[in-house]
C-alpha cells in the first residue's frame, strides 16, 4: 500500500470532483467519508462536525454520519438512520481521540476501541485501529473530525496498519474537503443570515400597523401556492418550472414586496376611519351635534315660554328633530368606518347634513361638516383620500427604491422586479411603472394576484369585514375582465384551487363557502 497505482490517482480526480459539485452540506459529508474510506480501504468510518458553543454552549462534535458497509451500519445522511453516537465534549480533560484532534490539529493513529464510547457495541468490537483526521479549513480552523476504522492490504485483505503515504493522502483530501465544507457552510449562514433579515423587515412592516398585520407573512405563502401550481400544470404551463435558486429567489421578493411601508407615515398606514388623523375626528362630529342638540332644546324652551299652548306641538317638533340627529350621527359614524364601495345616495346624505347649522363658542354660525370633513366622509372605497392613497401607493416605488439599491448575488437579480410589480396592471394602468403583462414576469404577475387576494380576504382590515372565498373570486374575475390581473394564471389560480389551499391554512372556516368554482373561470 506504500506505492500509489494511477487507480489512486483517477481516484483523486474523482474525488476532488465530487467534494466540487456539492452545494448540500450532509451530502458533501458523504462524500467525504464514502471517499476517503474507499481511499484508505477502510471497514468503517465516522464523520463529526463541531458546533464551536455558540450561544454559551459547550463546544462539542456531533457525528453527522456513520459508515459501516459489512455491519450493515449506515446512520445520517439523505438514507440512513439517525445517529446513535453521542456527542464529544471538545476541552482540556477529553481522552477521546475526536476530541484530541480538535484541540492539536494534528492527526493520530493507533489502536483505540476504548476510545468510542457511543459506538455501536457491535462496531466497536471489530475496531482494530483508526485513523482520525482533523478537517482543517484554509484558514486552520477545525471544521470537524474524519475517523477511519481499520485499514485493509490491498492484496491479502487483512487488517494492516495505516501506512504514511496513506496519510498524507487522505489528510490532503480532508483539507481540501474541509474548504469546501468550509464554503458550503458560509454560503448556507449567509443565506441563513439573509433569511432572518428578510423576515425582521417583514415583521417590522407589519407590526407598523395592526390592520396590515401578517399581510407580509401570507402573500408569500400565496405567491409560493401559485407557483407551485404552475409548476406541476401541464397545460398552459408546462414549461414553467424553477430549480432551487429560482425558488429562493422568489420567496425572498415576496417577503419584501412591501419593505417600502417602512417610511410610511403612521397616520395613513394606521388609518382605520376616514376622520382619523391623530385621533379619529368622528368625536369633533359628535360635539357639535351635541352643541346642536343643546341649541334646538333651548329655541323649544324659549318657544314655549312665549306660547305656552303650542307646548306640545313644539315638544314633538323638537323630538322629531332630535332623533333624526341621532339618526344623522349614527349614519356618520358609520360611513366613517369605510367600506368596498360607498353608495352615491349615502354621499348625497353627507352633503345634506353638512348644511345644517351650529353656534360656535364665539356665537358665530358654522356648517356643521366642513368641507374637508365632506371629501372624507364621500371617500367611495376604504379609508384614504386621493392624497393619502398616493401617499401609501408611493411604498412600492420606496420598496423599488430600496432593493435596486442592495447588490443581490446573480442568483438574486430579479427580486426587484418580482417585488416590484405587485402593484402593476396587465393593461398597463397600474404602478409605479406603468408596465403591461408582456412587460412582467410570470412570477411579477403571480405576486399581483397574491397581494390582491390576501387584501380581500384578510381578518384585519379596519374598514370591512374578511370576505368570503365567493366573494373574493368574484372580485378577482372582474378584475381578470377588466385586464387588471392575468387571465391564464388567474384561470390557474381557481382550477388548481389555490384559493382552497390558503383558505384551509391561513382563512376562518365561515369563509370557505365554495365547493364548486367552476362557474368563476
Amino acid at each position: 500500500m506504500d506505492q500509489f497505482s494511477p487507480q489512486h490517482y483517477q481516484r483523486l480526480l474523482r474525488v476532488a470532483q465530487r467534494i466540487t459539485m456539492q452545494r448540500d452540506t450532509l451530502r458533501l459529508c458523504e462524500v467525504i467519508l464514502d471517499e476517503a474510506r474507499l481511499l484508505a480501504q477502510a471497514d468503517g468510518g465516522m464523520l463529526y462536525l463541531l458546533d464551536d458553543g455558540a450561544g454559551g454552549r459547550a463546544p462539542q462534535l456531533e457525528c453527522v454520519l456513520l459508515r459501516w458497509p459489512a455491519l450493515v451500519l449506515c446512520q445520517g445522511g439523505a438514507g440512513g438512520v439517525p445517529v446513535t453516537a453521542a456527542p464529544v465534549p471538545v476541552g482540556a480533560g477529553s481522552s477521546h481521540p475526536a476530541a484530541r484532534a480538535v484541540l492539536s490539529g494534528e492527526v493520530l493513529v493507533g489502536p483505540q476501541p476504548g476510545e468510542l464510547a457511543g459506538v455501536p457495541p457491535d462496531m466497536r468490537d471489530q475496531v482494530e485501529n483508526s485513523l482520525v483526521v482533523p478537517l482543517l479549513n484554509h484558514g486552520r480552523e477545525v471544521l470537524g473530525v474524519l475517523q477511519l476504522f481499520n485499514a485493509r492490504d490491498g492484496e491479502t485483505g487483512e487488517v494492516t496498519d495505516f501506512p504514511p503515504r496513506l496519510l498524507a493522502l487522505v489528510s490532503g483530501v480532508a483539507n481540501y474537503a474541509a474548504i469546501a465544507l468550509h464554503n458550503v457552510l458560509l454560503v448556507q449562514e449567509m443565506e441563513q443570515l439573509l433569511d432572518a433579515f428578510i423576515k425582521v423587515i417583514a415583521r417590522a412592516v407589519d407590526e407598523k400597523s395592526s390592520h396590515t398585520s401578517g399581510h407580509c407573512q401570507r402573500v408569500p405563502l400565496l405567491t409560493e401556492l401559485l407557483a407551485r401550481a404552475a409548476c406541476e400544470d401541464q397545460q398552459r404551463y408546462a414549461d414553467f418550472s424553477l430549480n432551487d435558486d429560482e425558488w429562493y429567489e422568489l420567496r425572498v421578493a415576496a417577503w419584501l414586496h412591501d419593505c417600502g411601508k417602512l417610511t410610511t407615515p403612521d397616520s395613513v398606514l394606521d388609518k382605520s376611519t376616514k376622520l382619523h388623523t391623530l385621533h379619529d375626528r368622528i368625536e369633533q362630529v359628535a360635539t357639535r351635534f351635541a352643541v346642536l342638540r343643546a341649541q334646538y332644546q333651548a329655541e323649544c324652551a324659549a318657544a314655549v315660554a312665549a306660547a305656552p299652548q303650542a307646548e306640545e306641538t313644539l315638544t314633538a317638533v323638537l323630538a322629531r328633530t332630535l332623533e333624526t340627529l341621532a339618526d344623522e350621527l349614527a349614519f356618520l359614524r358609520r360611513i366613517n368606518v369605510g367600506s368596498e364601495r360607498m353608495a352615491e345616495a349615502d354621499q348625497q346624505r353627507v352633503r345634506e347634513i353638512a348644511m345644517r347649522e351650529w353656534r360656535d363658542a364665539d356665537g358665530v354660525l358654522q356648517p356643521l361638516l366642513s368641507d374637508e370633513e365632506v371629501a372624507t366622509l364621500c371617500i367611495v372605497r376604504g379609508t384614504l383620500t386621493p392624497a393619502e392613497r398616493d401617499v401609501i401607493n408611493n411604498h412600492i416605488q420606496v420598496t423599488l427604491d430600496m432593493l435596486e439599491s442592495l447588490p443581490f448575488p446573480r442568483k438574486l437579480r430579479r427580486v426587484p422586479e418580482y417585488a416590484g410589480g405587485h402593484h402593476e396592471r396587465i393593461d398597463g394602468t397600474g404602478f409605479p411603472r406603468g408596465l403591461t403583462g408582456e412587460q412582467m414576469s410570470l412570477p411579477a404577475r403571480m405576486m399581483a394576484i397574491a397581494d390582491v387576494f390576501e387584501a380581500l380576504t384578510a381578518h384585519d382590515r379596519p374598514y370591512k369585514s374578511p370576505m368570503k372565498i365567493s366573494e373574493a373570486l368574484g372580485i378577482l374575475r372582474r378584475m381578470r375582465d377588466a385586464r387588471h390581473i392575468d387571465a391564464g394564471l388567474y384561470e390557474l389560480f381557481v382550477r388548481a384551487r389555490v384559493w382552497e389551499d390558503y383558505a384551509r391554512q391561513i382563512l376562518d372556516p365561515a369563509q370557505l363557502d365554495v365547493s364548486d368554482a367552476s362557474s368563476y373561470l
